[in-house]
């Protein structure tokens, strides 16, 4: 089983009129998972965490989406209807299918979610929404720094961002960032002034960045201002943040959002990015799904990238 991010792939080369497969256990989250297929008169899938004393004590509630793809003849796909919170114990999910299919299929698994229960309050939680940026974050400057921005004690520099302002220190941001520091040591109009102009950043975002840099950003405004939050980084090379930003991107790459991801992935140099972005384009056919946008991609985007697509696409296919 192939895997990246949160997406599982299981490539069945001759499914015959009447077989039992299983697959090869395959890491998501915090279990190993497997993948299962009888036919006989119908098709049965099946999608099951292996058993251990985790699954047994604590099984995970999963969401997710699953597809089954044939590619004998015309490229047929079938949908299950997305799977919300349901908690897995053995086999307990079973999709029958009764459209008739043979030859080779691919079993497509995109998960959405993984909750598990939570031994000190009794209730569920995401083992991908667990705080960590935020936790990382904070040990990288002293609790009292947060207070310092949020009641804007003794600031003495503003930051200009697109609708509105912030206060600032330099001390801290000098201290966090060379770029800042460079600006406060040479007679820039920044030291002069006290102020620096980051107008391509909403307000939002700069507050978000302000927060990292003090060390109390919450995990949710890191989710939602990751790439502006990514611009920040390279350009002010804070590199604790891009790491953030990078590690963060590769988290949850989706129809929706992999063009925009390998664009920033070129544009900040991100190898690792690049390279997950280009396999779940290529390698897992995900192409196929955004052939419009995927075109008009490809009109507007630098010439050395669409080489490395390319590339990618002959060195796959």
């Amino acid at each position: 089983v192939d895997t990246i991010s949160r997406l599982a792939q299981w490539r069945i080369h001759n499914l015959s009129s009447s077989t039992y497969r299983k697959s090869d256990p395959f890491k998501m989250g915090l279990w190993n998972w497997h993948l299962s297929v009888e036919k006989k008169m119908l098709l049965n899938v099946k999608l099951y965490p292996e058993v251990s004393n985790l699954t047994r004590d604590n099984p995970p509630v999963a969401s997710f989406a699953l597809r089954v793809i044939s590619s004998a003849g015309d490229r047929k796909v079938l949908s299950h209807p997305e799977v919300i919170d349901k908690r897995i114990k053995n086999e307990d999910f079973l999709w029958t299918i009764e459209v008739p299919l043979t030859g080779k299929i691919i079993i497509d698994v995109e998960f959405l979610d993984l909750k598990v229960l939570s031994q000190d309050s009794g209730e569920f939680y995401s083992i991908w929404a667990d705080g960590s940026t935020e936790n990382q974050s904070k040990t990288t400057a002293v609790t009292s720094l947060g207070r310092m921005l949020t009641e804007s004690i003794y600031t003495d520099i503003m930051i200009n961002a697109a609708g509105g302002s912030n206060g600032a220190h330099r001390a801290v941001l000098a201290a966090r960032s060379p770029v800042f520091r460079s600006m406060f040591l040479h007679d820039l109009k920044e030291k002069k002034l006290s102020e620096i102009n980051i107008l391509d950043m909403p307000l939002d975002a700069c507050q978000a960045f302000l927060s990292y840099i003090y060390g109390n950003i919450q995990n949710e405004d890191f989710l939602i201002h990751r790439l502006a939050l990514l611009q920040a980084a390279d350009k002010y090379d804070i590199a604790d943040l891009k790491d953030a930003c990078h590690l963060s991107l590769l988290d949850d790459i989706d129809t929706k959002n992999v063009l925009e991801r390998l664009q920033n992935a070129y544009l900040y140099q991100l190898p690792e990015l690049k390279a997950s972005c280009m396999r779940y384009l290529v390698k897992f056919g995900k192409v196929f799904e955004i052939r419009d946008e995927f075109n008009i991609f490809m009109q507007c985007a630098d010439r050395d990238l669409i080489s490395e697509v390319f590339q990618e696409v002959l060195g796959t296919w």
